[in-house]
């Protein structure tokens, strides 16, 4: 069966998507920072009869990153890594006068610096799948100028632009950078604790995940809601 590693799998969008690809049948490595959560998660996903590896733990830890790709290799491989841990640089956001620089060099590690480092790792197991594919979540701050978005934003373009050059450089795979559009997540609730707007479920995404994966179009950014709309 194909193998997915994916990057804050124990809630949101990394849950949902690794329950959609347990019901098709593949083989999950998931990782994040609670253990508990993610042991639960794991468990669930199992019901599905998918092999379930939960490795807890920080993804800007080398040693964590390298236990992931050994982990995906006992199931068999690499067919799939998903970026999808990240962090803000402050819980709620600031502006860009008031953003820590120890904050801002968070939010680079997880979502720039550990990316391409776990990237690096599964290349070879990447490269040997039929269909080897990355894919990476961006956001539209990434491309938009929000006021206390600035460093999140910063670090998700950076991020982007890794997923364009690593397109270029390895044509035999798919990189995709995917902005999933409004959701109702955890991370979404710490950065903006004072909006209490309704957004859609991370599940309502999934779809778009999956469409990427059965069509395989070209390596590049897309959008979520386009990606649904164009159905």
């Amino acid at each position: 069966m194909p193998v997915a590693i994916i990057t804050g799998a124990s809630k949101g969008l990394g849950r949902a998507f690794a329950e959609a690809l347990a019901a098709r049948g593949w083989d999950l490595v998931l990782e994040a920072r609670d253990a508990g959560v993610l042991q639960g998660t794991a468990t669930a996903l199992e019901a599905y009869g998918a092999r379930v590896t939960a490795l807890p733990g920080d993804v800007t830890d080398a040693g964590h990153r390298a236990a992931l790709v050994a982990g995906a290799r006992l199931l068999g491989g690499v067919d799939l890594l998903v970026s999808n841990a990240s962090a803000l640089g402050a819980e709620p956001l600031v502006r860009l006068a008031e953003l820590p620089l120890e904050g801002l060099r968070r939010a680079l590690e997880v979502n720039v610096v550990a990316a391409l480092g776990l990237v690096r790792e599964a290349l070879p197991s990447l490269r040997a799948a039929p269909a080897g594919a990355v894919l990476t979540v961006s956001s539209d701050a990434a491309a938009e100028a929000y006021e206390t978005w600035g460093g999140y934003g910063a670090s998700k373009a950076a991020l982007d632009q890794l997923a364009a050059v690593l397109g270029a450089e390895e044509p035999g795979l798919r990189v995709w950078a995917v902005d999933p559009g409004d959701m109702a997540t955890d991370l979404y609730a710490a950065a903006v604790p004072d909006d209490d707007d309704p957004r859609p479920d991370p599940v309502s995404v999934v779809p778009a995940l999956l469409r990427l994966l059965d069509e395989r179009p070209a390596s590049g950014r897309y959008g979520a809601p386009a990606l649904l709309e164009e159905r």
